[in-house]
């Protein structure tokens, strides 16, 4: 097919930056970091649902374009770029800050991000045109259409006036492209959200080095509910890329891994079909326009998704843009005003390290090696390293004990020694009790203790319920060990103060050297779903009756190795006033425990005709669970969302219930490798938790590991049942494509606070397998920045994307607006905040909150478009079967005690 390439004798004067110090506008160019997620701005609510203005095509093109003439004399030709510095769009997406680590590797200089509505015009003008501080634009995927004022924002301007800088737009920017020259957004044949198609392409300079067609290796994954019509394609605008087939391809079911894979590591042993268990799907339809060009402007548009981890040859499509970008200012500046130009960009994204850049400017090897330079990146020297001045020196206290954790009974009988008496009140316990496959390795035990012990209970403020905006701000109470209360209120939330908290906290680091585990003492309990509100979500329709965050400082602590057997004791206090008689006291009860058996059960009163929501309330019946469903499709097909975590609560009444029994049953039917349990009393709150899930991890090497679970399904009755159960959830598309989505998501998350080419998944959708389920898991990972805290990591991916979908501020809006109570505790995280800035925490599902004597279970599933809204139904309840057969069997076990003679 045949194409014009966009001219490059336009004659455009682009003068060397002046020094950014003497912008008065500075505080529009510092770049944000992910702490800088902001409210939807929408004007429009109602129905639950946002309602968004739209934009007529032909009246924007009419109003904007040929507004601008950017004509001037060339002066000379030049080299070409040594940096390439990008504005990237963001479009409230998910999958923005993908883009951003691989443009920050291959442009050498990390994008300056910005939301679609945080700039004004006139201020991109100015950036744009007069500071001359960007040589290339991208324009983010995200929810929604082009055709709508609130989902594009400033895009479409840009697409219309600048005529002379390179963009490129992928999805809904790709879509961007085309409507704003006046082509048509349409449905697709089909939503298409996690799944991978083969591409051909023209072989034009974006697709330079890239095979095309079917069985080529070029293989991409879209997330898409509207396509360009191509048939409504103006002249200026030329078809470069298009679906091969009508088939979508399971990742799985890829031959050809190995010139794909550079995202993540591939297991030597894993072996993948030729063909999917789960049934393709048809298209009945031509193929779908995956890329434009504009004839005469350098603007390009994908459909398709190369920042996926799945996609291959993405890193290659963004190396010829930037390609595309070099050639295109080669000639129209000089090589001298180059430098000058990156010098100063540079200065503008790290405004705090003004002579690394005067060095970088001098130096062409280092100009060369800047993506190295690790204290160059965005979210870096943007804060004090100094200490506060109410800093809290700790010191540490530790020692091994000379016995095994099995020789005295294991972590049960450890902890209902030492915290279980008075109905274990104030104790916490994370309890690694599925330690299989090196899922998890350590048990941290606990109570009121020292003197430092207190407990943190905050509550978001302004909860009236209904359609309400929260401000970041909640009352906070401190209880300490005397029960002596403080309460406070905190303006900027509860994030802010734990940061603060943290980083007060000296320590040296020779105290727990030596020592195997990430955990030394610090903060530990849970953060409730909505606290999603101090991480970028506008609005919580829902009241949580729990404390919206519940954490212990503790200072005294028993650890168990479980893969050495071995059992530490551990005290933290304020210099100078340590003392070892707790750990002494502890160090006796252990070395002198007997192992012994638990009694034996009485036998339940459940029949093999136990249903698993006997005797729960479920808040929504079987009917209104699917009706939810086709609404999450119906706003997925819209474009509104590529994947919605719906979930529901079933709640009994259990009175006066003896917790921890029940936790110890859990356990032993059910055990996890993030398992917990958390009781407050003062709360009338105890939580039971059997949750296969990692949330979040930070280990002192700075590494940050997210594990997410997508893909469920339940154990088989026999061997042969259970392998081809393991192997359809293995290869079933509908659950790779899940699995992706969110694989993508977390990629996004760590991006905001890792270092630039770091975010890595070395693991992608294996299967688990636990007592009652399957389920695919995966595991990515990164390297922190330096100056990014433990609670900016933690706010970066808050709400796991796992409970809540992509993207995941709009797919957050929408769960608000279907589900009909608060999520509570449910869906947010329990673990520890080390008093190092170390973390560990999980997702709290398969858990039990049991508060003012009532039991709550939540479960639910990611909806897509290939959901069928019974099995959703029947996942959910599947996952609500251990914790709820749980509850009745000890329920009933009391009962069958209570009447023998």
């Amino acid at each position: 097919m045949g194409f014009t390439l966009f001219s490059s004798s336009k004659e455009i004067s682009f003068s060397c930056l002046e020094s950014i110090s003497q912008n008065r506008n500075w505080k529009h160019v510092l770049p944000k970091t992910f702490s800088r997620l902001g409210e939807l701005n929408r004007e429009e609510k109602g129905d639950g649902v946002v309602k968004k203005g739209s934009v007529s095509s032909h009246l924007v093109r009419g109003h904007l374009e040929g507004s601008f003439v950017w004509k001037k004399q060339l002066k000379e030709a030049s080299s070409k770029l040594d940096f390439v510095r990008t504005l990237l769009i963001d479009n409230y997406d998910s999958y923005t800050y993908n883009i951003y680590q691989e443009l920050s590797v291959i442009n050498g200089l990390p994008p300056v991000v910005i939301r679609n509505d945080e700039w004004s015009w006139e201020e991109v003008f100015h950036y744009l045109y007069e500071e001359k501080l960007f040589d290339n634009i991208v324009i983010s995927p995200g929810p929604g259409s082009p055709t709508c004022a609130a989902d594009i924002g400033i895009c479409l301007r840009l697409l219309l006036e600048c005529s002379d800088i390179p963009i490129l737009g992928v999805c809904l920017g790709h879509q961007a492209l085309g409507y704003v020259h006046g082509a048509r957004i349409i449905h697709a044949p089909e939503p298409i959200h996690g799944r991978l198609s083969d591409i051909e392409h023209n072989a034009s300079e974006l697709f330079n080095e890239i095979p095309s067609g079917q069985n080529s290796g070029f293989k991409v994954v879209r997330y898409h509910s509207l396509v360009i019509d191509p048939s409504s394609l103006p002249k200026k605008l030329v078809p470069i890329a298009w679906t091969s087939s009508h088939e979508t391809i399971p990742f799985l079911g890829l031959q050809n891994l190995d010139s794909c894979l550079d995202g993540f590591e591939r297991r030597g042993d894993l072996k993948f079909f030729a063909k999917s268990v789960s049934t393709k799907s048809e298209m009945q339809t031509s193929n779908i326009l995956m890329g434009i060009m504009h004839s005469s402007r350098p603007h390009y548009g994908l459909q398709f998704h190369p920042e996926s981890v799945a996609t291959c040859h993405g890193r290659q499509i963004f190396k010829n843009f930037v390609e595309i970008t070099k050639d295109h200012w080669s000639q129209l500046r000089s090589s001298s005003e180059s430098m000058r130009d990156v010098y100063c960009s540079a200065r503008m994204q790290v405004p705090t390290v003004n002579q690394l850049f005067q060095d970088v400017a001098r130096s062409k090897h280092l100009m060369n090696g800047f993506g190295n330079l690790k204290h160059a990146s965005l979210c870096n020297l943007m804060k004090s390293s100094s200490h506060s001045r109410f800093a809290k020196y700790l010191k540490l206290q530790w020692r091994k004990l000379e016995c095994s954790a099995n020789q005295v009974g294991g972590a049960g009988s450890i902890f209902s020694e030492l915290f279980g008496s008075h109905r274990a009140e104030n104790t916490f316990w994370l309890d690694s009790s599925s330690t299989e496959m090196n899922r998890a390795r350590f048990s941290f035990m606990g109570g009121k203790g020292g003197s430092l012990w207190k407990q943190v209970t905050f509550r978001l403020s302004n909860k009236s319920g209904g359609d309400t905006s929260f401000t970041h701000g909640g009352y906070m109470s401190v209880e300490d060990r005397e029960g002596s209360i403080t309460n406070t209120y905190l303006q900027k939330g509860f994030f802010d103060f734990l940061d603060q908290e943290l980083k007060s906290i000296c320590y040296d680091a020779a105290d727990f050297d030596g020592l195997p585990f990430d955990f030394y003492g610090g903060y530990i309990g849970y953060i409730g779903y909505d606290l999603k509100v101090e991480c970028g979500a506008s609005l919580s329709r829902h009241k949580s009756s729990t404390p919206d965050a519940c954490l212990f400082f503790t200072d005294n602590l028993v650890v168990i190795d479980h893969h050495c057997d071995d059992v530490y004791v551990m005290s933290l206090h304020d210099e100078g006033t340590g003392t070892t008689s707790w750990m002494d006291e502890v160090e006796q009860k252990v070395l002198h425990m007997k192992p012994h058996r638990r009694p034996t059960k009485p036998i339940s009163v459940a029949s093999a005709g136990f249903s698993p929501t006997q005797g729960f309330s479920a808040e929504k019946s079987r009917q209104q669970y699917i009706t939810d469903v086709e609404k999450c499709q119906k706003f997925i097909r819209d474009g509104d969302s590529y994947e919605l975590c719906l979930t529901t609560q079933m709640r009994r009444s259990v009175g006066e219930l003896h917790s921890l029994t029940l936790y110890l049953e859990m356990r032993e039917k059910n055990p996890a490798p993030y398992a917990a349990w958390l009781s407050f009393p003062k709360e009338k709150l105890c939580i039971c938790c059997s949750s296969p899930e990692r949330f979040l991890r930070l280990d002192r090497d700075g590494v940050v590991e997210a594990k997410p679970i997508k893909g469920t399904v339940a154990r088989g009755a026999s061997p042969e049942v259970d392998e081809l159960l393991k192997q359809q959830l293995q290869y079933s598309e509908k659950d790779q494509a899940e699995n992706l989505m969110i694989v993508d998501l977390l990629r996004n998350d760590l991006g905001r606070v890792c270092e630039p080419g770091s975010v890595h998944v070395p693991h992608l959708m294996e299967v688990e397998s636990y007592a009652t389920v399957h389920t695919m898991v995966s595991t990515i990972r990164g390297q922190k920045q330096p100056d990014a805290s433990a609670v900016d990591c933690v706010r970066a991916a808050f709400p796991g994307g796992s409970m809540t979908g992509a993207p995941k501020l709009r797919s957050m809006e929408i769960l608000d607006s279907l589900e009909t109570s608060s999520r509570g505790v449910y869906s947010g995280c329990i673990g520890y905040f080390s008093y190092n800035q170390t973390f560990d925490l999980n997702i709290v599902i398969r858990s039990v909150v049991i508060h003012e004597g009532e039991a709550s279970i939540g479960a639910g599933g990611a909806i897509t478009a290939l959901s069928n809204p019974s099995d959703e139904y029947e996942e959910m309840v599947l996952k609500t079967r251990a914790p709820t057969k749980a509850v009745m069997e000890y329920q009933n076990s009391i009962l069958s005690i209570d009447d023998e003679p």
